[in-house]
């Protein structure tokens, strides 16, 4: 999943958003596509496996967050599994990223990723169930790229430059991640430790009209830091990496 949805489930898991709908969208937005890299039209522009320095997603490595919110203690458990998952033809790395809150599993997802020969990684789609009292009580989020007019978006740059902006994921109406390169030479202090020569970006949705957050991406390590200054100002932080 795009991690800054978690606090947007548990908001609606607990009653603290609002009701009402966007305008329809139909079509990805354009954005100098000239300038980015294109989706490669066939599987054979795609390797095994994910090593981009900016997600280093070995096989079995596990990621965790914390982060303190108004609702509670949020907890990310990120697992990169063994698996592969076949979109498009391609076989895409399945990471599996489970959030809870107080200690209860509130969202249990499959995010689907796959990185081309040039090193740029893209992301095709999630399999997301929000979770109460043990209980599935919803799908949001979940889409696949080549279903229902869903395309795939680029979740990394093999080359980021400042000021490039580009589409995460695009499912109309479901899932429509915008991200923008702010820095190369971040810092970042969390509880796993400090990290210079971070990637920063500035991420948002016009789905959350207002709502943006920062992340930093640290090399050989992947995300460390999530900053969220609208509703109290979240910080979702790395805590341990196993494997």
């Amino acid at each position: 999943m795009s991690r800054n949805t978690l606090p947007v489930i548990i908001a609606a898991l607990t009653g603290t958003l609002g009701a009402g709908c966007g305008p329809e969208r139909v079509a990805a937005p354009e954005f100098s596509k000239s300038q980015l890299p294109a989706f490669p039209s066939d599987p054979s522009g795609f390797v095994s496996g994910i090593d981009n320095p900016y997600l280093a997603f070995v096989p079995g490595r596990v990621f965790r967050y914390r982060s303190e919110t108004a609702e509670g203690v949020e907890t990310n458990v990120v697992e990169v599994t063994n698996q592969t998952k076949r979109i498009l033809g391609i076989a895409a790395t399945v990471v599996h990223d489970q959030g809870y809150l107080d200690g209860a599993l509130v969202e249990d997802t499959f995010d689907w990723y796959a990185q081309d020969t040039q090193g740029n990684v893209w992301y095709l789609g999630e399999d997301s169930k929000q979770i109460q009292n043990g209980v599935v009580v919803g799908t949001e989020g979940s889409w696949e790229a080549g279903v229902n007019g869903a395309s795939a978006g680029l979740i990394m740059l093999a080359h980021p430059t400042v000021g490039t902006q580009y589409q995460q994921e695009f499912a109309a109406g479901v899932a429509e991640d915008m991200a923008k390169v702010l820095s190369l030479s971040a810092t970042a202090e969390v509880v796993f430790g400090a990290f210079t020569g971070c990637l920063k970006t500035e991420e948002w949705t016009p789905l959350e009209p207002g709502s943006r957050e920062a992340k930093f991406y640290a090399p050989g390590v992947g995300l460390v830091l999530e900053l969220q200054p609208k509703g109290g100002g979240v910080r979702n932080e790395l805590t341990s990496i196993e494997n």
